[in-house]
């Protein structure tokens, strides 16, 4: 007769091994993990895909009453319409009206991600084992960045299918034909730049929630400067001083928007109507140079990674 008791002996590993360049992987997955289960994040990701959600029920609307059976005259009003819709600009202001979505995506991420290790002291475990600092900020770093960019690049990526099944016989792909790659570039530096930044202001403190309230901060200040800036350009009635043309991507958002624009080498339109009428003063401020706006973006990145690796300690040293 087999005993009951199982066998608790000791017996040799034999899951699976892997190197030591994966431990950052293994921070990195489980707070993707985490995100996955998140139900706020999953209404957030389809708050902040609004407007492409909106163009589409428009544009499909516009199609089916437009076509007209797909007749001739049908055809024609559609070609009038098309000719209206700047598409690059369509996919601009997607990502600009995803920037306060995004923020609280970023928050619910990345706000307690070293902040609550530091009040817990899990920093103590994290390196006491073969675990380095570099480890440690790639795991969270990645576990951040790779949800943001998910929740940006899903939407956008629909849409542009979307547009290029529906719409190419208008022009949509030869009007923009690498439209989608510089949106992903976008995506890409948006998470980065968001990832780097939350981490750093989370590094500082002790408490996911101050951490939090620190990053918001930080977002409504500076967006309140860059409200100012658009007062200003419009109340001087297009002949803004050129630093005004600048000064308006001061912002946590701002700078973001700023990248796309010139990016995708556009100076934006109003929402929904895609052509740029009227006076001057009622026109977007124009793209920021695209070298100095992905400068100061990296330098942003570059200098929050240094800031959370300072950061990153095992004991708080008291001087």
């Amino acid at each position: 007769m087999a005993s009951p008791i199982a066998d608790v002996s000791y017996r040799d590993y034999d899951g699976p091994l892997f190197a030591a360049r994966y431990r950052w992987w293994v921070i990195a997955k489980q707070g993707i993990l985490l995100a996955s289960k998140k139900r706020n994040l999953q209404v957030l990701s389809f708050v902040s895909a609004w407007y492409y959600l909106a163009m589409i029920i428009v544009l499909f609307f516009v199609n089916q009453g437009g076509s007209g059976g797909n007749s001739e005259a049908g055809n024609r009003i559609m070609e009038g319409i098309m000719k209206n819709v700047v598409w690059k600009d369509q996919f601009l202001h997607g990502f600009s009206f995803a920037q306060l979505p995004l923020l609280l995506v970023t928050l619910v991420l990345g706000a307690g991600a070293i902040a609550n290790d530091n009040r817990s002291r899990a920093l103590l475990v994290y390196l006491s084992r073969p675990c380095t600092k570099l480890d440690y900020l790639i795991g969270k770093f990645v576990g951040i960045f790779v949800p943001i960019f998910v929740i940006l690049a899903v939407p956008t990526i629909l849409f542009y299918g979307y547009c290029a099944l529906s719409f190419n016989q208008y022009g949509f792909l030869r009007d923009a034909p690498w439209l989608l790659p510089q949106m992903l570039v976008v995506i890409l530096m948006s998470a980065a730049f968001h990832s780097a930044l939350v981490l750093a202001v989370s590094s500082m403190f002790d408490q996911g929630r101050v951490a939090g309230a620190t990053y918001a901060a930080m977002y409504f200040i500076t967006n309140f400067f860059t409200v100012a800036m658009s007062i200003t350009w419009a109340t001087a009635d297009g002949k803004a001083p050129e630093p005004v043309k600048h000064l308006f991507y001061g912002s946590i958002d701002g700078l973001q928007i700023g990248f796309c624009k010139a990016i995708l080498d556009t100076r934006g339109s109003r929402p929904f109507v895609g052509g740029q009428r009227g006076a001057e003063a009622n026109l977007p401020v124009p793209a920021p140079p695209l070298l100095a706006i992905s400068l100061i973006l990296l330098a942003i990145i570059a200098g929050s990674a240094f800031l959370t690796w300072r950061r990153i300690r095992a004991v708080e040293v008291v001087g």
